[in-house]
C-alpha cells in the first residue's frame, strides 16, 4: 500500500503490538538517512533494522501500533536535509518479539543507482561549530556532517565509501573515528569526516607556486583582496577565481587576464543582508539562495549599485549566490582576532597593505560586500580542478592561489537558476544538483546520450531515473573534450552502468556525435536537434498524455533538410515529430562568423526586406559598414557564398540588436539577445507585425513566419527617433504574437492544447513569462522546462528518452509482424 498522507495512516492503526515493512525510494543513500531512521527508531521505542538496497533503503520495525504509525509520519516529516523521498510504501508483517534496533551492512552485487548524492552547502549545526571558539573543529576551513559537504565531486568509485573517494589518504584522528561509527551521531558515516588534526589543510601560494609561510592563509588572502588582488580559490569543485566585486580597477584586470570581455561574472556574499544592498529578491528567491544546493540566482539590480560596473555590463542582473563551503564563510566573515593585527604579523606581501573596496562598515567581520567569484579557467577551456592544472592555466590570471590537498575527482560548476513565474528555473545544471536523477514514467534500456556541442552535458538514463552530468562546457576545443570523456567515463563507472543504446546529434561534426560514431558496442541512435529539446522537458515532466505542440527557439540545430533551425514549431512525443511551420529561411553570411557578427545578419534581413531599397536607407548600422564590406557582405548573401540558410530565432534577436545600434559584435554566445532584452522598457501588447504562408516541403504543408514586416516596421521607428526600449517591447511582443497564432491554428486543425516552450531563446524571461501567459488566458496547458535547463544543456536527456523510446516501439512493431 502506498503511503499517501499522515492522517490516514494514523487513522488506521489500532494502537497494538506489531510489525512493519517499509520500503523507501529517492535519495536516501549517503545522505545519512540510515542513522536518522535508527535514532527515530530509538525515539519511538522501535525494534528492527534498516539497510539499503538496489532501489533505496529497506526499514522493519516492531513495537507499538500508536508509535509506529508516528514513525511513519516523522519518517517523511524529518528526513535528513540532504534526503529526497520519491516513493514510500509499507505493509504488515508477522511480529517476530524483535527489541533492539540495528544498521545492516548493505548487501552487494547491486547497481548503486542512488548511492551518490550532489555535493550541499554547509549546515547550520557546522556553520554554529565553524564559528564557536569551543569547539575543535573552531574555523576549521573542511568541516561537515552526514547533512553537508562534498560527495559527487570527491567519489571516485562505488560504493560510497572513505575508501573509495579522495578522502582515502587522510586517516580519522580517534575523536573523528569515534563520530563516524557512533549511529546516533551527526557524523556517522559521513564519508568527508575530518578536522584540523586528521584532515586536508590550506596554503596560501604565489602564482610561481612557491608556497607562502604564514600562520593563517585565509586571514593574508583576505588582505590580499582587499588590496585589489586577484585570488585563485579551490574549492569544492574546482578553482574560482575572487576579486573584491567593489573595486573597478580589480574587476576589469580580472577580464583582461581572464579573456572575459563582457559576459557578467558571478558575486558571493556572506548573508541576505549583504545581497539586499545591490540585489531585489521575492521570496522564492531567497528559498534558492538558501537551499542546500546554493547556486548561483539571477536576482534584479538594484540603483544605486555600490558594486563595479564591470561586475556585470550593459545587464539588469546580478548573477549572486551565498557562500556553501566553510572556507567562502571564513573569507566572507573576518576572524576578529586576527583581523587587525595577525595578517599584519603574518608579513604579507607589500601590495597586501594597501586600503581596498568592500563594505566595512566599521566592523572587521564584514571585509567585503561581496566578492566577484566567477569559474577558475580561460575562456572556452574547462573549469580548472588540480593544482598544477590551476597553476598552469590561471598562472597568467591569478597572483595568488589558496589551494587545499584534498583531491577534486569530479570537477563541477556553480549551477545557475532563476525564478519565473513564481517557480525555480536551473539554467546551469551541476553543482548541488549532480547527480540527482530525473524520474521517468517508464523503464527500459540503459542508453547514454553524449548531448550537443554548445553547453554540453551527458544523460545516463537507467531503469526509472535520468542522470545528468554536470554542465562540461563548449566541445570546442581538446581539453574540454576530455573532460567529456572523463565524465562519460565517471559516470559508467558510479552508476556501474553498461549502455546498451548510445544518443547523439545529427549534426556531423559536432566532437560528442563523432564520438558516439566511433565507439563500439552500443546501437547507435541519432536525434533530431529541437525533437531533443522538446522532449527532454517531456521527460522532465513525465508526460505521457499524446502529442504535443513544441515552440522550440534557439539559435542554431541541424535540420532533417542540411539547414539550421531554430525557429521551430513542433507536433511530437518521444517517439516522433513533425515540422508544423517555422521561421523564414535566410542567409546566415560567413556561417558562424555572422554568429560572432551580428551587424551580418542585420545585412542579411535588411536584404530580404528591402532589396535593392537598401542602398538608399539612411541607418547608423550601414553607416558603420564600409562601402567594400558591404558590397561584399550582399554578394555572399545572394549567391549564397559560404552563406547556409538558417531559421534561428536566436539570428532574428542578433539582427534587430545590431540594427538598432546595441551589438555589433559579440564577446560571448547570446549577448545581443540579453542585451535587446535589458534594454525593454514599458508594459502592454503593441507589437510588430510579421507574415504568415503555407509552403510545400517534402510533400507536407508546412507554415512558414517572416520577419520582413517586422525589420521594414523597426527601420521606421528607428529613422522617427522611437526609444530603444519601446522597439525591444514591439519586438518581444511580436514573437509572442506569432506563437499564438501559429498554436491557435494547429489546435484548431489537430485538436492540440498542451504547448511545450524551450530551447536557448527562451531564456529570456519577458518571451518566457508573456508567451506562457498568453496561451494560459487563451486556455492552453504550458509545460517549461524546470530541473532541466532549456538551452542545450538540457538536449541530453531529450536524446535519451528519444532513443529509448524508439528502441521499445521497434521491438514492439516486431512482435506484431
Amino acid at each position: 500500500m502506498t503511503f499517501g498522507g499522515e492522517s490516514v495512516i494514523v487513522a488506521a492503526m489500532n494502537f497494538n503490538p506489531m510489525r512493519m515493512q517499509i520500503q523507501v525510494e529517492g535519495t536516501v543513500q549517503g545522505v545519512g538517512f540510515r542513522p536518522f531512521v535508527y535514532r527515530l527508531a530509538h525515539r519511538h521505542h522501535l525494534g528492527g533494522w534498516v539497510f539499503n538496497h538496489p532501489a533505496g533503503v529497506e526499514i522493519e520495525v516492531e513495537g507499538e501500533e500508536h508509535e509506529i504509525a508516528q514513525f511513519l509520519v516523522e519518517l517523511r516529516q524529518e528526513a535528513p536535509p540532504l534526503a529526497r523521498i520519491t516513493d514510500l510504501t509499507w505493509r504488515e508483517a508477522v511480529p517476530r518479539g524483535e527489541a533492539q534496533f540495528a544498521i545492516q551492512q548493505s548487501g552487494g552485487g547491486f547497481l548503486s543507482e542512488l548511492a551518490v548524492p550532489a555535493d550541499m552547502a554547509i549546515c547550520e549545526d557546522c556553520r554554529r561549530e565553524l564559528f564557536d571558539p569551543a569547539n575543535r573543529r573552531y574555523r576549521y576551513p573542511f568541516i561537515n556532517c552526514t547533512n553537508c559537504g562534498p560527495r559527487f565531486t570527491i567519489i571516485r568509485d562505488i560504493p560510497y565509501d572513505r575508501s573509495q573517494t579522495t578522502m582515502a589518504s587522510f586517516r580519522m584522528c580517534p575523536a573523528c573515528e569515534q563520530e563516524y561509527h557512533n549511529p546516533l551521531d551527526r557524523r556517522f558515516h559521513a564519508q568527508p569526516n575530518a578536522c584540523r588534526d586528521c584532515g586536508p589543510r590550506l596554503q596560501l601560494l604565489e602564482r610561481n607556486g612557491a608556497p607562502l609561510s604564514v600562520e593563517d592563509p585565509i586571514e593574508l588572502a583576505i588582505r590580499l583582496l582587499q588590496a585589489g588582488r586577484i585570488v585563485a580559490i579551490k574549492g569544492l569543485g574546482g578553482f574560482h577565481l575572487a576579486v573584491d566585486a567593489c573595486q573597478e580597477p580589480a574587476v576589469c584586470r580580472l577580464r583582461e587576464r581572464k579573456q572575459r570581455e563582457e559576459k557578467p561574472l558571478a558575486v558571493m556574499a556572506y548573508a541576505l543582508e549583504g545581497v539586499g544592498r545591490f540585489c531585489q529578491w521575492g521570496e522564492q528567491e531567497v528559498e534558492l539562495l538558501t537551499s542546500g544546493p546554493r547556486p548561483i540566482v539571477l536576482l534584479p539590480k538594484r540603483s544605486p549599485d555600490p558594486l563595479a560596473p564591470s561586475v556585470a555590463p550593459g545587464q539588469k542582473v546580478h548573477g549572486v549566490m551565498l557562500p556553501y563551503a566553510p572556507l567562502h564563510y571564513l573569507l566572507l566573515r573576518a576572524d576578529p582576532k586576527t583581523s587587525s593585527q595577525g595578517a599584519a604579523a603574518a608579513h604579507p606581501p607589500e601590495e597586501a597593505g594597501a586600503s581596498g573596496g568592500g563594505d566595512r562598515s566599521g566592523s572587521n567581520e564584514r571585509p567585503f560586500l561581496a566578492l566577484v567569484m566567477t569559474s577558475g579557467n580561460l575562456s572556452h577551456l574547462p573549469l580548472a580542478k588540480d593544482d598544477a592544472e590551476a597553476m598552469t592555466r590561471l598562472g597568467g590570471i591569478a597572483d595568488y592561489f589558496l589551494v587545499h590537498n584534498r583531491e577534486i575527482f569530479a570537477r563541477a560548476d556553480d549551477s545557475v537558476t532563476r525564478v519565473v513565474r513564481g517557480k525555480r528555473q536551473l539554467l546551469r545544471r551541476a553543482r548541488g544538483y549532480v547527480p540527482e536523477p530525473i524520474q521517468l514514467p517508464g523503464t527500459g534500456p540503459t542508453v547514454l546520450a553524449v548531448g550537443g556541442e554548445l553547453k554540453n552535458t551527458l544523460c545516463l538514463i537507467q531503469g526509472r531515473r535520468a542522470y545528468l552530468s554536470q554542465h562540461i562546457g563548449d566541445l570546442e576545443n581538446g581539453e574540454t573534450y576530455q573532460v567529456f570523456l572523463e565524465t562519460i567515463r565517471h559516470f559508467e563507472g558510479i552508476l556501474e552502468a553498461e549502455p546498451e543504446i548510445l544518443a547523439y546529434d545529427l549534426h556531423p561534426d559536432y566532437l560528442s556525435t563523432q564520438y558516439a560514431l566511433e565507439r563500439a558496442g552500443p546501437e547507435k541512435v541519432g536525434v533530431q536537434h529541437h525533437h531533443a529539446h522538446l522532449v527532454s522537458c517531456l521527460a522532465e515532466h513525465g508526460w505521457r498524455e499524446g502529442k504535443v505542440i513544441g515552440v522550440v527557439f534557439d539559435g542554431t540545430g541541424y535540420g532533417l533538410d542540411g539547414h539550421l533551425w531554430g525557429g521551430e514549431f513542433l507536433v511530437g512525443d518521444d517517439l516522433d515529430f513533425r515540422r508544423a511551420a517555422h521561421f523564414a529561411y535566410l542567409s546566415l553570411p560567413g556561417g558562424a562568423a555572422a554568429i560572432r557578427r551580428p551587424a551580418r545578419m542585420a545585412i542579411s534581413y535588411l536584404d530580404q526586406a528591402f532589396g535593392k531599397e537598401l542602398a538608399r536607407l539612411r541607418l547608423p548600422l550601414l553607416e558603420r559598414i564600409s562601402t567594400a564590406e558591404l558590397e561584399v557582405l550582399l554578394r555572399m548573401i545572394r549567391r549564397g557564398l559560404s552563406s547556409p540558410l538558417t531559421a534561428g530565432c536566436g539570428r532574428l534577436f542578433d539582427a534587430v540588436a545590431a540594427l538598432v545600434g546595441l551589438r555589433g559584435e559579440v564577446s560571448f554566445e547570446g549577448q545581443a539577445a540579453m542585451e535587446l532584452e535589458m534594454a525593454l522598457e514599458g508594459e502592454g501588447d503593441e507589437a510588430y507585425d510579421h507574415s504568415m504562408a503555407e509552403e510545400l516541403e517534402g510533400g507536407e504543408r508546412v507554415r512558414v513566419v517572416g520577419w520582413q514586416p517586422l525589420i521594414r516596421e523597426v527601420v521606421e521607428d528607428l529613422l522617427r527617433g522611437t526609444a530603444l526600449g519601446q522597439i525591444s517591447l514591439k519586438f518581444h511582443n511580436a514573437i509572442v504574437r506569432s506563437i499564438l497564432q501559429v498554436c491557435r491554428r494547429l489546435r484548431e486543425e489537430e485538436g492540440l492544447g498542451t504547448v511545450v516552450l524551450t530551447g536557448g531563446v527562451f531564456q529570456n524571461a519577458y518571451l518566457l513569462a508573456k508567451t506562457a501567459e498568453k496561451l494560459e488566458a487563451e486556455g492552453f496547458r504550458v509545460l517549461i522546462p524546470r530541473e532541466v535547463p532549456p538551452n542545450d544543456g538540457g538536449i541530453s536527456l531529450g536524446q535519451a528518452a528519444i532513443a529509448r523510446r524508439f528502441l521499445q516501439f521497434r521491438l514492439e512493431s516486431s512482435r506484431l509482424l
